[in-house]
Parts: C-alpha cells; structure tokens; sequence
C-alpha cells in the first residue's frame, strides 16, 4: 500500500474541518503538515482530490469517490481496535443515559438489569427528558433521539425505526364508536402533544392529500401520558410502537383505520460525541442495545 494512515486521517479532516489550517488544530499538528501530507497523498495517488479556491477546498469527483472508501476503512480499523481494547479492559465508571420517558420506560428499563449484570463495575444513571438535551451541558454520556436528527455535531448509531399508528382502547370505541374515515374521526376526542406540533401530524391524508393535523382541547408534552389517557379510555391517539405494542398484543389498544393508514416509521438513533478513543462504557452500551432492543417494523 502507497499511502499511510496518517495520510489517510488526514484527508478526512481536512474534508471535516473544511480547510487545512482547522484540519491542523484538529490534529494538533502544524498548518504546513497538514500541506505536505495531502500534498503526498495526491502525488501517490497521482489524483487531486480537493479543487482549491482563495477561500475553501472542494472536493473533486475522485476526491468523493475516494472518500467513502477511506471513511469504511478507518471505521473499520477503528472497529478493530476497539475490538482488542475492549477485550483487554474491563468498562467501568458512570454512564448517564437519556431518553424521552416512554422509551426509557419500555424499552431501557426492561434491559437494565441484564446490561447491569454484563457490566457490574459500570455505575448507570438514567435520565428522562421529554425535550432534547445538550450533552455536554447536562453531563450525559448517550442520548436516545426519535425522529430526524438535526445536531450534526454528534455521532449516531441507527437502532432501527418504529412504526406510528392511530389508536384507542376498547372501552373507548365501545362507548363512542369506531370511525371509519377520517371524517367521522374529527368528531372524536383527539389527544395531541402540546409541543412538537410535528407529532400532531398523524398517518392519515385530509381531503388535501396532506397529512392530518390534529388540534384538541386535550394535550400533553408526554408520550406516556398521552399512553395512560387512550388507555383510560379518554380518547384517540397516535403513539409509536415501541411504547404500544404490548398492548396492541393484549388487547388493552386497538388500531384503528389500518386500510387509511400511511406507512409512516420513526427513526431511533442512540447519540453521542465521539471522541477519537470511544469510551468503552459507551461502546458496550450501544453494542447492547443494538443486540437487545426489539425490532420495530
């Protein structure tokens, strides 16, 4: 092989960063060693990789072709060593977990006891938030994120994606009926998030072809709230399978207008800043939950 894997390291910073000289302070080497080095690369390769202008690089059509090469080899020389370190030492230390407290409650807290038992010497504190987090301000070592991601300045592992449907509970359907449009849902009680309106967005088209925009008089800023009032018999909701689907399976919630119903699936994704060497406490939280946690289709 050619080239190194200093080399190599340095090519994704510059990509990174943007320029040589936040490339150099990410690597805490100097300006004109970041230059020689790309400077070797593209000899070696005999290929320029970045178009140069006065103010910025731009990679050039080799140059993106070459980038995603290199990104799958470094993560997987990461991976390897990794691998290795993680065998040699045993994680310990706190980790602080945050999650909206509906997929704390169904799908972390349920595994708890099994990760702490894999990993005794790791002290675990979890944290619920029903609003996202900054955090390095709030301390915390891994986030779960539903929906899109939007901080570009963390690392994500996908877990997978969850299904949303529309639902209520049989005493409730009982008592007032099952609509079977969506005009006869509109004269149903509606329960809706009282931030995100994005989640008041339910999989069902108006007369619009858009998405069905719910406004009610009952409202909350918690999933599992808005879980115990459907369950309670308030009224109809939309909620995310990995916080329904054990009582879709025991009959405590139905779903409703299932041939209406658009396909619509929430990313998961566990969230966190990479540091060049990946804590182990973090690596065997993220290795098990992505083992343990069920899959939502």
């Amino acid at each position: 092989m050619k080239v190194t894997i200093n080399e190599l390291v340095t090519f994704i910073s510059i990509v990174d960063e943007g320029t040589i000289s936040q490339a150099a302070e990410h690597l805490d080497v100097t300006v004109s060693a970041v230059s020689r080095a790309l400077s070797r690369l593209e000899k070696k390769l005999n290929t320029a990789l970045f178009r140069r202008t006065t103010r910025r690089l731009e990679l050039t059509q080799e140059g993106e072709k070459y980038l995603v090469r290199v990104r799958s080899i470094l993560e997987e020389l990461e991976a390897a060593e990794n691998m290795l370190i993680m065998n040699k030492e045993v994680p310990s230390g706190k980790l602080r977990i945050d999650a909206a407290t509906p997929f704390m409650l169904h799908v972390i807290a349920p595994l708890i006891d099994k990760y702490s038992s894999a990993y005794p010497q790791i002290d675990i504190e979890l944290i619920s938030n029903e609003n996202l987090v900054d955090l390095l301000e709030q301390r915390t070592d891994i986030a779960v994120r539903i929906g899109e991601l939007k901080d570009s300045t963390l690392s994500a592992t996908p877990l997978g994606l969850s299904q949303i449907r529309i639902l209520a509970s049989p005493a409730y359907l009982k008592k007032h009926g099952t609509p079977q449009n969506l005009e006869e849902l509109t004269q149903h009680q509606l329960l809706g998030f009282s931030s995100l309106e994005k989640l008041n967005d339910w999989p069902i088209y108006d007369a619009f072809n858009n998405l069905f925009h719910v406004d009610t008089n009952i409202k909350t800023d918690s999933g599992e709230t808005l879980r115990q009032l459907a369950l309670c018999g308030t009224g109809i909701v939309c909620l995310s399978d990995f916080m329904t689907q054990q009582d879709i399976r025991e009959g405590r919630l139905v779903q409703i207008l299932i041939s209406s119903t658009i396909k619509m699936q929430q990313p998961i994704n566990l969230v966190y800043y990479k540091n060049r060497k990946l804590s182990e406490r973090v690596s065997s939280f993220i290795e098990f939950l992505k083992a343990e946690m069920p899959s939502h289709k």
